[in-house]
This record gives C-alpha cells, sequence and structure tokens, in this order.
C-alpha cells in the first residue's frame, strides 16, 4: 500500500513538473547546432500564452525579446555574428531556462533529393568508409531529417545536431559532406549540412500539394508516379515533414540530386523544379542558390531516351532559374547498370565551386559545365556555341564520341566534330544539308568533350522533334 501510494506521489509530482515546463523549442534547435552568421536567426517554440521569451546569446551584450501568443506559440529574431563559436544561448520565460550549448556561427547548407543524395557509407560508399576513422570534424556539423511522410505540414521533426564524427557520418550524405568538408577547407568557418533525402522519391514529394495540384499538366504527370512500399506516393508528402517544419531557418543555399525517378513523367520538370524551388523560397522568404546535379548515365528499361529528355529539362533549367547551377557526372559513372555512381566526392567539389564562385567570391574560370546555347548551319556544317564556356574545348581521344547530325529526313548518323576554340563545327560525308546536331543524347551516353577544367560538356540536341 505503501509503495503504491509512493508511486502515486511520484507520478503526481512529474506530471506537476511537466505541466510547470511549458517552454518549447523544436528539436532542431539543439546543441551543436550551426546557425546562419551576419544575418536575423529566427527562432521558435511554444508555451503558456501571455508569458514573455527572452533569448540570451553568449556573443552579445544585448537580448532578444517576444511575447507567447494566444495560440501558445511564440517567435523572434536573432542577430547572428560573423563566423565562430562556440556559443551558448539562453531561452528563458518566467522561472524556465533552456540552454543550447556549443552552437557555432557559420555556413548552413540544405541538402535534398533521392538516393544518390542519401547514399552514404552504410551503403559501402568505398570513398566514405576509407575516411570515416579520420573524419571527426568538430567545426563542420550535421543535421539528419529522417524519413517519415505526411498528409499535413508539420510543426517539429525527430532530429537534432551533432558534430561530425565516424558515428554521426556514417549513416550521412557523401555528397553532403564532401560538399561540407571542402568549404570548411576553402573558407575557413563552421560549416552546416542539414540532410533530408529519401530514394526514390519524385520531385512531386519535395513540392508542395497546392503547387502541384494548381496546374493540370504537374497533376497529370504526378499520376503517372508508381506506388511501391518502400517510398510514399503523394504530391507533398516531403516537403509537409521533411522541409516544412524548418523552413524559415536561414540557410545559405540549397544542393539538389534527383531525377532518375522523374525520368517517367519528363515533360514537366523543368515546371515542376521550378515550382518546386520557388516555394521552397517563398517560405523561407529569401531567394537562396540552388545548385543540383544532372542525372547518371543509366540503362533504364524505357523505349525511347526517356533521361536524355529529362536531363534536357535539367538543362533548361539551370538556364532558366535565377541563382541555380547545374552538376554534369557523364564522367563520373562506372557501370551504366548501376544506377547509384560511386563518385560521390567528385559530384560534391563541383557543387562547392559552384557556390565557392558565385556565393564566396572564389576566383576561377570555366568552373561550371558548358550548356548548349545555339547553332547555325554554314553549308554541310553546323556550327555549336554554348553557355559557360570562355576557354577552349577539350576532347579526350582522337575522335569525339556521341556526336550525330541529320538532315531534312531527320535520319542520324555519326558526326565528325571539329573544335574552333570555344566552338565545335559539326559534319558528316553522309549529310549534305544538315538541319539538326545531337550530342550524348541517350540514356546511357558518356561522352568525351570537355572545357579546359575537364569538366564534361552537357548533352544536347539542336532540334526538337518527337521521338
Amino acid at each position: 500500500m505503501k509503495k503504491q501510494l509512493f508511486s502515486l506521489l511520484c507520478l503526481f509530482i512529474t506530471t506537476c513538473s511537466i505541466q510547470a515546463q511549458t517552454l518549447r523549442l523544436p528539436n532542431f534547435f539543439s546543441d551543436n547546432m550551426v546557425i546562419q552568421r551576419n544575418t536575423n536567426v529566427k527562432f521558435w517554440g511554444w508555451g503558456k500564452a501571455g508569458q514573455k521569451v527572452t533569448l540570451v546569446p553568449s556573443w552579445s551584450k544585448d537580448s532578444v525579446h517576444t511575447t507567447i501568443t494566444g495560440n501558445a506559440t511564440w517567435k523572434a529574431e536573432l542577430p547572428s555574428p560573423n563566423a565562430g563559436g562556440p556559443f551558448n544561448i539562453e531561452i528563458l520565460s518566467q522561472k524556465q531556462k533552456i540552454t543550447l550549448k556549443n552552437v557555432l556561427v557559420g555556413e548552413v547548407w540544405l541538402v535534398s533529393g533521392q538516393s544518390n543524395m542519401q547514399w552514404s557509407a552504410e551503403q559501402n560508399l568505398k570513398q566514405m568508409k576509407d575516411i570515416l576513422p579520420s573524419i571527426a570534424n568538430d567545426k563542420i556539423r550535421l543535421l539528419q531529417i529522417s524519413n517519415i511522410a505526411s498528409q499535413s505540414e508539420q510543426e517539429n521533426v525527430f532530429d537534432s545536431w551533432h558534430v561530425c564524427d565516424s558515428s554521426s557520418a556514417a549513416s550521412f550524405s557523401a555528397i553532403g559532406y564532401f560538399f561540407g568538408k571542402k568549404l570548411q577547407d576553402e573558407l575557413n568557418i563552421p560549416i552546416g549540412i542539414i540532410n533530408s533525402s529519401w530514394g526514390g522519391s519524385s520531385a512531386e514529394y519535395w513540392t508542395p500539394a497546392k503547387v502541384v495540384f494548381a496546374d493540370k499538366e504537374l497533376t497529370e504527370l504526378a499520376e503517372l508516379q508508381k506506388v511501391a512500399p518502400r517510398k510514399p506516393y503523394q504530391p507533398g508528402v516531403l516537403w509537409n515533414s521533411m522541409l516544412y517544419p524548418f523552413a524559415g531557418f536561414p540557410i545559405a543555399g540549397a544542393l539538389w540530386y534527383q531525377g532518375e525517378d522523374n525520368t517517367i513523367s519528363y515533360q514537366g520538370y523543368d515546371k515542376l523544379i521550378h515550382g518546386m524551388v520557388n516555394s521552397w523560397r517563398k517560405s523561407w522568404n529569401l531567394e537562396f542558390p540552388f545548385y543540383f546535379v544532372q542525372i547518371a548515365p543509366f540503362q533504364y528499361k524505357y523505349e525511347k531516351p526517356n533521361a536524355a529528355l529529362l536531363r534536357e529539362q535539367q538543362s533548361k533549367t539551370a538556364l532558366s532559374l535565377n541563382k541555380s547551377g547545374m552538376v554534369v557526372v557523364t564522367d563520373l559513372v562506372d557501370d551504366i547498370k548501376n544506377i547509384h555512381p560511386q563518385k560521390k566526392k567528385e559530384v560534391a567539389l563541383r557543387l562547392a565551386d559552384l557556390a565557392l564562385v558565385n556565393d564566396y567570391g572564389v576566383k576561377k574560370n570555366d568552373y561550371q559545365s558548358p550548356i548548349y546555347k545555339d547553332y547555325k548551319i554554314e553549308g554541310n556544317k553546323i556550327r555549336i556555341r554554348f553557355n559557360h564556356l570562355n576557354g577552349k574545348l577539350k576532347v579526350e581521344g582522337s575522335d569525339i564520341a556521341e556526336l550525330y547530325i541529320a538532315g531534312q529526313d531527320q535520319k542520324f548518323y555519326p558526326a565528325k566534330g571539329k573544335i574552333e576554340g570555344n566552338e565545335l563545327i559539326v559534319s558528316s560525308d553522309q549529310v549534305k544539308k544538315p538541319i539538326a546536331v545531337r550530342f550524348g543524347f541517350s540514356n546511357t551516353a558518356m561522352p568525351n568533350l570537355f572545357n579546359e577544367n575537364r569538366l564534361p560538356v552537357a548533352p544536347f540536341r539542336t532540334d526538337d522533334w518527337s521521338f
């Protein structure tokens, strides 16, 4: 009887204590976090209506004050200093105090997409497995978002920040880590990487459902996605649970590696990515840079070159979406029967170069892959010009591979390519009056044309003929 009374008393005391501790933060506001430098960092949470909340950062003598609303929510903006740390941040309300410890100030990047972004040492990526024993770096912090889908927008995640070490990095995005490591080495400041990726996910899942359903074409294309037990299949469900909960937490930019699952619906991919990115930027209230990876060569089971057609959409996005950039990986594939190429470090370094040049002032010429610009017919030849190309083109080998030319009959023949500085002259003895050129335009093509920094030219076609 005494034991029962004692247990009931303990339960009563514990319940009262929980009820009294009303101040709450989302889980990602945690020890070891990185916040974006030189900006107003949004903090928010829950508490008892009407109470005051005070944020006290250890880097400043000034504190920030706000009041909990009648909906039991609060938000405040905390001015962040230049890069540095570690710092502590105290959040006070009445007699309650939450202390966030070991906080760094630096650059925060979001990485997202499907399995090629998600892949880690746990998937036997040799590049990651080899460095795990010596990977510890207190200046790099990792936030891994759990794979959870939701039919409605969520307010929290189940995840918190961790210092980069052999344990936290083992299941973390290899591309995310190598990108962060490159930035940390070059900028010598703390770097935070948020990985929110799910293998086999289409871009519709990462886009607010209202954006997809507001467009008839996108709605119809979304219905082509196949239902499978390993992944969700409805628009918006990953946005709701894996991005929305921390939308507004300041970031420097976003990286994206996805598209394989949208080869079935390639026609609307450029429109979809524009809608997705614009909705993200609106939710963050920030036009942050968006850098992405063009899908790699792979032996798909389509009758048409669906992958080439999706890459064409991605090239279109790279040229039309503001503050964007595309990494081409046709030279980084070791097996066209494996949809997960092993060379993730090289992909990450190319993404890092986009950020370093565009966002951090590093000087580098021809730091991104050339993308087709336009063409001009010159008798029995066609001259091709490129965007993002200042230096000369280079071919590895004696002849340019995967190059074709066609006349009015729309029949393509293998072509010869001649390099004239940063332009490509294409011809064939079999086509006297050419009108179209295709380069690397197949699902599996791995051509050998590069810029002077050995970045591959993006596959392209000059025609818009149907298949």
